[in-house]
């Protein structure tokens, strides 16, 4: 019998919607002062927004799966006394020192079979995946942590030099996910992780001082799929597990690595913060990427005790599920854990992506949910939103604000230190105009979200478009 063929050296990646436009990346790491300002920066906005996404340090071989492929690239502008300055780092792997010192890349896609030899990369990285801690950037327990797919996180420096992997001190050896949720009640960073082998999913708390718990089996979970992002609220661990399998053989074969199946439908984890079994509700199939919110809550029907949950819902995991073109809107589940029931409604028809509230209210009921959208016009760049929008849980209106010349991105909340009202703050976003392909921070009131940008940060280089940050005061 012949030895299987091994697939050989894929070529360069053709033409991509996300590789282009807004989305170029860009290579250049600069550290400027005094960054120019239209308008006024609020004098109170005092701390840093930092920002990663997927950035290819050179030009990607194989095959391109935005947003999980990429290398990571932090932004960071801070803030004080009405100036700003800025700085960009790559999130330096050993894939991407070893790829900067060739000056190409050597590793393929997410997707690609392909897998460098000991010949290329040596030894130690022979037949290694590429790492992606590209998703999103914390800052817990005095550390400050580049996150990838459910990896270890790749802890940063001050100067936002790439320092080492964390396992928070060993325990937690297979790493944690990109959407870790910090509990601004007890200071405590909740966080699952999925495997590819038992136990497919697990969850940990890492403490106020950085120790973890060791990482506890979700009971239930009998093959791995891929899940992007959680909730807390007071008492549940909430982990949505739609049918996004992995398929580890067909990948070997050169097929697909995720299978979407839609026969298996959608279930939804209560897991007991304080101990317990699971409580698995399960509902017909739908898939989220992002969630604004969880809170524990009565049901309004029959005064059961449930857990409101509210997310970007889509029928698909677009773009990566094939088929036609689906988006995705804000919606609501309220999930009864004794009943093992879920009742989901579409909140608002607004087509929308990137949630975020006001994190001081995580695993509370919260009064807003701003997201990314769109004006409905054609965009001079596909797959693309230019416009932000805010959602009141209260009265159900939607505010919006248009900026059919930006590509804009997440919005983040910066709150007013001086104030805990929950309109006191200011939300920003990274913009970059289709006409110039510069970047921007804007600035935006919360008091006041329709009448657009107190200030507008112009960026030195370009800030691709997507994916997540936080706002981090200075303490």
């Amino acid at each position: 019998m012949s030895a299987p063929t091994m697939p050989s050296r894929p070529g360069p990646v053709g033409p991509d919607t996300y590789l282009t436009g807004p989305y170029t990346p860009v290579t250049d790491e600069v550290d400027v002062a005094d960054l120019q300002v239209e308008g006024e920066l609020p004098a109170d906005l005092d701390g840093a927004y930092l920002r990663n996404g997927p950035n290819p340090r050179f030009s990607p071989i194989g095959s391109y799966l935005f947003p999980l492929d990429g290398d990571g690239m932090l932004h960071r502008v801070e803030v004080s006394g009405g100036r700003a300055r800025y700085s960009n780092r790559f999130v330096r792997t050993p894939m991407v020192r070893k790829e900067e010192e060739v000056g190409h890349a050597l590793w393929g896609g997410l997707t690609t079979p392909w897998r460098p030899g000991a010949d290329e990369v040596g030894a130690e990285l022979a037949g290694s995946m590429r790492e992606l801690p590209d998703i999103n950037v914390v800052r817990h327990g005095g550390r400050l942590l580049a996150l990838a797919e459910c990896k270890q996180p790749y802890r940063i420096g001050p100067q936002l030099e790439t320092l080492e992997k964390d396992s928070f001190d060993g325990q937690v050896p297979a790493g944690i996910c990109a959407h870790p949720k910090i509990d601004p009640r007890t200071g405590e960073m909740v966080a699952f992780c999925y495997n590819f082998a038992p136990p497919f999913l697990t969850w940990t708390v890492v403490r106020p001082d950085g120790t973890a718990t060791p990482p506890r089996p979700v009971e239930g979970v009998e093959r791995p799929a891929m899940i992007h992002d959680m909730a807390i609220t007071e008492r549940y661990v909430v982990i949505v597990v739609a049918p996004l399998f992995f398929d580890i053989a067909a990948a070997r074969s050169g097929g697909s690595l995720l299978d979407w199946n839609e026969r298996a439908g959608t279930r939804i984890a209560l897991i007991p913060r304080g101990g317990g079994p699971v409580r698995w509700c399960e509902d017909e199939v739908f898939w989220l990427w992002h969630t604004a919110n969880a809170h524990d809550a009565k049901d309004p029907v029959d005064g059961a005790d449930v857990v409101v949950l509210d997310y970007i819902e889509w029928p698909r995991p677009s773009p990566i599920a094939p088929g036609p073109a689906v988006q995705g809107h804000l919606a609501r589940a309220v999930v009864d854990p004794a009943a093992g029931t879920v009742r989901r409604t579409v909140v608002d028809d607004v087509v929308g992506e990137f949630p975020r509230i006001d994190d001081r209210l995580l695993g509370r009921a919260h009064p807003v949910s701003a997201f990314a959208t769109g004006t409905g016009r054609p965009t001079p760049h596909p797959d693309c939103w230019d416009a932000l929008a805010w959602h009141d849980t209260g009265s159900g209106v939607v505010t919006r604000w248009e900026a059919p010349e930006l590509a804009v991105g997440e919005p983040v909340f910066a709150p007013d230190p001086t104030s805990d009202a929950p309109d006191s703050g200011w939300w920003l976003t990274f913009a970059t105009s289709y006409a110039t392909h510069g970047s921007s921070l804007l600035v935006i009131p919360a008091a006041d979200p329709a009448s657009g940008p107190v200030a507008r940060v112009r960026m030195p280089v370009r800030v691709p478009l997507g994916l997540h940050g936080n706002w981090m005061p200075t303490t």
